[in-house]
């Protein structure tokens, strides 16, 4: 996209950054130099790692943490560089963020919204955390976002793929690098009508919180514009380990699709329970049984083995992906971690880079001057492409992957195939959609604290 177009689109402010290979200088007034929360007095800055080490999204968790500690040592000139070397603003040189060597905490979110409620306000207030970044759920993203912009920091959403979080939740002190549910169902209805038909009868079973409904109401909306009829909506809750209760009556509903609303250690269980009940092998409407899994990591993929072949979905990024960024990210993350990243794990990466080049391109760490550098900033070379943090939500808008089960897997990190890189038009929306809140929705003022 041409800065041109997303200008006449309304996606890119006057005066922002004003092309990817190019990082304008931001000048501030009085924001810069007034009182904020934790402003850094030593030779050190501290970082909030809020991840789920415990619970259904442990894993998630994990991958994400091993990826900030990665960001961590390449923003202190440790290790390779990675995405310092292919990000297309310069601005960070590997001296740390302003001059100040980085340093850390972590907390343990577990899935639960008042648990890392409480870890990332320990973090701010007992360990001088001047910037919240992760997460894996969006129930968990929406309750970290509010206590941040109350506090006075930046909150780098992690996996958070919940319209609301940059919808009707939506704070100035919150960014999201992260796709959403809309865009899942944007990219994925093309493809389910060229493999599946415009006559198919869909069954949900949908995790039972924030995520959940709107990835259900956006899969409901994207398949039944195709033509096709939503049976039932069934709502499971996020602690279920079997859903084999669930499962029963998809068999006499008379769908011919089952879609699995569901992540992490939820989804690899309830598709393999659905898998046991044979309903792969099954035909209905005179049609070949159909499986969809709208939200997909490598991880969980690893965890559902066999189960997920031929099983569309749709990711953020995917480690096979061929571009200069994603290149480097994959040889930082595996020579050290002997892996390769999942797309939490990536985009929790991206999420530090993107706060450290803010705050050397705003020249402070006061969060609202921060917030301005993002706003309408659009870059390149973390891993995604061309990508634009739209000014009005907070929002990234970048290409959407489409994914399938891989038919023959040659090792557990090759599970997942690319079917198609949906271009970035084709998933975006405008900032007042009724998905997201519609006017009513505004991000409201930023809030540098104290």
């Amino acid at each position: 996209m041409s800065n041109n177009e997303l200008t006449r689109r309304g996606l890119l402010r006057t005066g922002a950054v004003a092309g990817a290979g190019v990082a304008l200088p931001t000048i501030f007034t009085a924001s810069s130099a007034a009182a904020y929360t934790n402003e850094p007095t030593g030779g050190t800055v501290t970082l909030g790692f809020n991840v789920p080490q415990t619970g259904p999204y442990a894993d998630e968790g994990n991958d994400e943490l091993l990826a900030q500690q990665l960001a961590v040592e390449h923003l202190n000139g440790e290790g390779d560089g990675g995405c310092l070397n292919t990000f297309t603003s310069k601005a960070l040189k590997g001296n740390g963020i302003l001059g100040k060597k980085v340093t850390f905490v972590t907390g343990d979110t577990q899935t639960k919204s008042d648990a890392a409620r409480a870890s990332a306000k320990s973090m701010i207030e007992k360990d001088g955390a001047i910037m919240i970044n992760g997460g894996s759920s969006s129930g968990v993203a929406v309750a970290v976002q509010g206590l941040c912009q109350d506090a006075g920091v930046i909150f780098m959403a992690g996996l958070t793929h919940a319209n609301d979080t940059t919808g009707k939740d939506r704070k100035a002190n919150g960014f999201r690098h992260f796709f959403n549910a809309y865009m899942s169902g944007a990219a994925l209805a093309p493809v389910l009508a060229k493999e599946m038909g415009n006559d198919r009868r869909a069954y949900h079973l949908t995790a039972d919180y924030n995520w959940g409904w709107t990835q259900e109401e956006s899969i409901v909306a994207s398949t039944e514009a195709l033509g096709w009829e939503t049976v039932n909506t069934v709502k499971t809750p996020l602690a279920s380990t079997d859903f084999s209760s669930y499962i029963a009556p998809v068999l006499n509903s008379g769908a011919d699709v089952l879609v699995l609303n569901h992540y992490g250690g939820n989804m690899v269980n309830s598709l393999t329970n659905a898998i046991q009940f044979g309903l792969l092998d099954k035909v209905a409407n005179g049609k070949d049984f159909k499986i969809v899994v709208p939200l997909y990591s490598e991880l969980m993929a690893a965890g559902a083995g066999e189960n997920i072949k031929g099983v569309l979905g749709s990711m953020n990024y995917n480690w096979q992906l061929d571009n200069e960024g994603s290149r480097a990210f994959v040889k930082s993350f595996g020579e050290k971690y002997g892996k390769p990243p999942s797309n939490s794990a990536q985009t929790c990466y991206a999420q530090v880079l993107l706060y450290a080049d803010a705050c050397e391109r705003a020249g402070t760490f006061n969060p609202c001057g921060v917030a301005e550098a993002l706003e309408g900033f659009e870059f390149d070379g973390l891993g995604n492409g061309k990508t634009l943090y739209r000014a009005e939500d907070h929002q990234c808008f970048k290409d959407v992957l489409v994914v399938r089960g891989a038919q023959n897997p040659t090792n557990a990190y090759d599970t997942l195939e690319i079917v198609e890189i949906t271009p970035v038009e084709q998933v975006m929306y405008p900032p007042n959609h009724p998905m997201f809140g519609g006017d009513e929705a505004t991000l409201g003022e930023c809030n540098p604290g104290a």
